[in-house]
């Protein structure tokens, strides 16, 4: 990957956040609190945070790009982007949602360019058609340029339940643009909806004016803003505090930055979502539909469909793949199976549509099983079914919480000891 020699101001160029602040719990055990999935290699060799700079590269200079993340993971893009000013990483004191976060992004950029056309994206996304995501960026800025709220959404496949949806009306007297998937066309928005059951699911598929809501979002700083106004206040008054120190730094983080946004951020008690709290009550909402091969990676089973499968159906990665299931005769098969037992291996017998995947290096084993989640790190051993992938987040989500008490308990005992000692 190289995303960090782009000097593009050409005048398609335009400004850009990315949300890099989420701790990825639906992939416990490989992505934990200290090491979210957005800053692994998935399914690399860059990581999905550095994916997403060089596909953004074109038309999102560096020097137009801010990254939007917490204080804990600072230092993991300043060493995934080196080229990234610092002056353009923004570590948020906590999580306040998406509306607070790329409103603060907006005001940043609003301080070096009021009329400003910016994208919001996710570092947590694949993509596998850039070509075409491009293509659809560029249609994006022309829309939103004329003042729109203009989001991507990404094509059903099926009839998924764990996406937000987007229903579209009649197409906008609006440019239109081309891609390897077809032609590109702007729709107004008619309505944001949550995650579906399984048979309205299957009503938006059968529908075909539903798109999966992708929240990569672009417009002008000011519309956004606006709307962030009306919409939520409580945000909007922290952020014309920002946006004064901001304007005075020319849109850089500097140490008056950074103090004012560590002292109105407490002020924000509620995690409001851009999606939610803002653009399912907005105006002037256009939709782009895109088939891009846009993948969220937002569960294990995603995970394995990254990677190429074999014949059964297995994907094995970070062991080598050791079957007994070996016809008499063919020694080449033998050869490599035996190879891998100095490796490290995973050794199946009647496996099939199984995921193992290994960072420890430590030897696997099985049998006479189908449609598994295998995965074992530093950090623990997960086995679940794929159908299941889902419940991971709660196993996350429970060990945090313990973590968290455990901790606060022996922040408590040292305080007593030091209170005996000082007596």
């Amino acid at each position: 990957m190289d995303a960090t020699d782009s000097t593009d101001t050409t005048p398609e160029a335009m400004y850009g956040c990315i949300l890099a602040g989420g701790s990825g719990t639906r992939l416990w055990p490989l992505s934990v609190p200290a090491h979210p999935k957005q800053f692994l290699p998935l399914p690399g060799p860059d990581s999905m945070f550095q994916e997403t700079l060089a596909r953004l590269e074109p038309l999102v200079p560096l020097e137009r790009l801010y990254v939007i993340t917490f204080d804990t993971y600072a230092d993991i893009v300043a060493q995934q982007a080196p080229a990234l000013d610092p002056a353009q990483i923004v570590a948020e004191p906590a999580g306040r949602g998406t509306a607070a976060s790329i409103g603060l992004a907006a005001t940043l950029i609003a301080a070096r360019d009021p009329h400003a056309v910016m994208g919001s994206f996710h570092a947590d996304h694949i993509i596998t058609d850039v070509p075409g995501f491009r293509a659809a960026l560029r249609l994006a800025r022309t829309v939103a340029e004329r003042g729109a709220l203009v989001t991507l959404g990404i094509t059903p496949l099926y009839a998924e339940t764990g996406y937000g949806y987007i229903r579209f009306g009649a197409a906008l007297d609006a440019p239109t643009a081309d891609s390897a998937s077809g032609a590109l066309q702007p729709y107004a928005v008619e309505q944001f909806v949550e995650k579906p059951s399984r048979q309205i699911a299957e009503e938006y598929l059968r529908a075909g004016n539903y798109v999966w809501n992708s929240g990569i979002f672009v417009w002008r700083v000011d519309r956004i803003l606006e709307e962030i106004r009306k919409q939520v206040p409580v945000v909007s008054e922290a952020l014309d505090e920002i946006g004064v120190a901001a304007r005075r730094a020319q849109g850089r983080m500097t140490d008056e930055v950074r103090a004012v946004i560590h002292a109105v951020w407490p002020r924000l008690r509620d995690n409001i979502t851009i999606d939610v709290g803002v653009m399912e009550h907005a105006s002037n909402i256009a939709v782009i539909p895109i088939s891009v091969g846009w993948n969220d990676i937002g569960s294990w089973s995603q995970v394995a469909s990254l990677y190429p499968p074999d014949a059964t159906g297995n994907v094995v990665v970070g062991l080598r793949s050791a079957s007994l299931d070996i016809p008499p005769g063919d020694d080449a098969r033998f050869a490599e199976s035996a190879a891998a037992e100095r490796d490290g291996e995973c050794l199946h017998t009647q496996t099939n549509d199984t995921l193992i995947y290994s960072t420890t290096g430590r030897r696997i084993a099985t049998a006479g099983v189908s449609g598994l989640i295998i995965v074992d790190t530093p950090d623990g051993l997960l086995i679940c079914a794929k159908e299941h992938a889902q419940l991971v987040k709660q196993i996350a989500e429970e060990r945090q919480r313990r973590h968290a008490l455990r901790s606060a308990r022996q922040v408590t005992s040292d305080e007593r000891t030091s209170d005996t000692t000082h007596r």
